[in-house]
C-alpha cells in the first residue's frame, strides 16, 4: 500500500484512495500538486474496507473510485467524513450517502467521450468489415473486387442514413448521438429513467424497447446495469434483430442474454462487436473468439489517458469548490441514482 501524508493540520485532510499507477502517472502530476497545495492529503491503494479504516480516522473528505463499499457502519465510525468524491459508485452507496445529507461528486462521465467514440468506431468497423480486411490483407488472403459491382458483398455497408437504436441515453448516448449527427442516421432510443424533450433534442425519439429492436440496423447497448436491467436484451429481442443487423455492446456484458447472443452469432445474419464480456480477461478458449462476424476489444472503451485526466481533475475541481464554498459541477443528485449501476 502507497501511502504520503502532507503534515500541515490547519487545512483540511483529504484521503485519496487509489490503484498505485494514478499516483505515478505523469499526466496527473499537476492536480496531485494542486490537491497538495490546498489540502493535507494521504495517500493509499487500498482494496477493502478494512485496510482502509485507519486511514480513514479524522479526515474531511475521500476520493475513492468505487471501493471499498460505504456501509451505515463505517459512516458512523467515521463522523468527520463530510465530503465524497468517487469515480465511481454503486447505487446502493450512493443512496445511503445522499439519504444523510452528505454532498457525493462522480466523475464516471469523464469517460463518456472515449466510450462514445469506441462506440462509432465498432460501428463503422462492423459496417464496413476493416478488421476482416485487415486480417485478410495481413495473410495475404484478401479478396479483391473484379467484377464491380456484382462480387461487393452486401453486408459491407455505409453508416449514413442508417437506423440507429440506442439502448440507454445518459452521457456515453448523449455523446455518441453528437458523433452521429454529420451521418444522418434515424436515431432512436429506449431509456425508461430519461426526462421528457431530451432524446428530442437530439433529433430522437424514445420508444418502447421492442419496438427499438424489431428494426434496428444498429443496435448500440450503453445504459447502466443494476437488477431491473440484467437480460435487459432477452433472448426474444437477440432472435429479432433483422437479418444483418450490428449489435454494439460497450456497456456491460450482463445487459444481454449471452447464450442467446452467441446461438444467434453461430447462426449468421448477425454482426457484434463487443468490448465487454460475462468473464474478463475472456477466456482463451471463448467461441466468439473464432465467429467471423464478431469484432471483439479487451474491454477497452474508455480506457484512454484523457479519460484518467479527466476522471481525476473532475473530482478535484469539485472538492476545491465544496471547501471554497462554492457550486460543484459533478455533483450527484437523487435523479441520477437510475444511471448508476447496482
Amino acid at each position: 500500500m502507497l501511502e504520503t501524508i502532507s503534515m500541515n493540520t490547519n487545512r483540511p485532510r483529504l484521503l485519496v484512495n487509489l490503484p498505485p499507477g494514478f499516483f505515478t502517472a505523469p499526466i496527473l502530476s499537476d492536480v496531485w500538486n494542486r490537491l497538495d497545495g490546498s489540502f493535507d492529503v494521504i495517500r493509499t491503494s487500498a482494496n477493502s474496507a478494512e485496510e482502509l479504516r485507519p486511514y480513514l480516522v479524522g479526515q474531511d473528505a475521500a476520493l475513492l473510485w468505487s471501493w471499498p463499499r460505504w456501509t451505515a457502519d463505517t459512516l458512523d465510525a467515521f463522523p468527520d467524513l463530510r465530503f465524497f468524491a468517487h469515480l465511481d459508485i454503486g447505487q446502493n452507496e450512493a443512496r445511503l450517502l445522499l439519504s444523510r445529507g452528505l454532498p457525493v461528486s462522480v466523475s464516471r462521465r469523464a469517460f463518456s467521450p472515449a466510450v462514445a467514440e469506441m462506440a462509432l468506431t465498432l460501428i463503422l468497423s462492423a459496417l464496413r468489415r476493416t478488421p476482416t480486411h485487415q486480417a485478410a490483407m495481413a495473410a495475404g488472403t484478401e479478396s479483391w473486387v473484379s467484377r464491380f459491382p456484382d462480387d461487393i458483398d452486401a453486408d459491407e455497408r455505409e453508416l449514413t442514413g442508417r437506423r440507429v437504436r440506442l439502448i440507454g441515453f445518459g452521457g456515453i448516448g448523449q455523446r455518441l448521438a453528437r458523433l452521429l449527427a454529420p451521418f444522418d442516421c434515424d436515431l432512436k432510443v429506449h431509456d425508461p429513467f430519461l426526462p421528457d424533450g431530451v432524446a428530442e433534442r437530439f433529433g430522437a425519439a424514445n420508444v418502447p424497447l421492442d419496438a427499438l429492436v424489431a428494426d434496428a440496423e444498429v443496435l448500440v447497448l450503453c445504459a447502466a446495469t443494476n437488477a431491473g436491467s440484467r437480460h435487459l436484451l432477452t433472448a426474444a429481442h437477440v432472435t429479432a434483430l433483422p437479418r444483418g443487423a450490428v449489435f454494439v455492446n460497450v456497456a456491460r456484458a450482463a445487459l444481454v442474454d449471452g447464450d442467446a447472443l452467441l446461438a444467434r452469432l453461430r447462426a449468421g445474419g448477425l454482426y457484434a462487436a463487443l468490448d465487454v464480456f460475462d468473464k474478463e480477461p475472456l477466456e482463451a478458449d471463448s467461441p466468439l473468439r473464432g465467429l467471423p462476424n464478431v469484432y471483439l476489444t479487451p474491454h477497452r472503451a474508455g480506457g484512454v489517458m484523457s479519460s484518467v485526466a479527466r476522471i481525476v481533475s473532475y473530482l478535484a475541481d469539485d472538492i476545491e469548490a465544496h471547501f471554497g464554498g462554492r457550486e460543484r459541477a459533478h455533483a450527484l443528485t437523487e435523479a441520477q441514482l437510475p444511471m448508476l449501476d447496482a
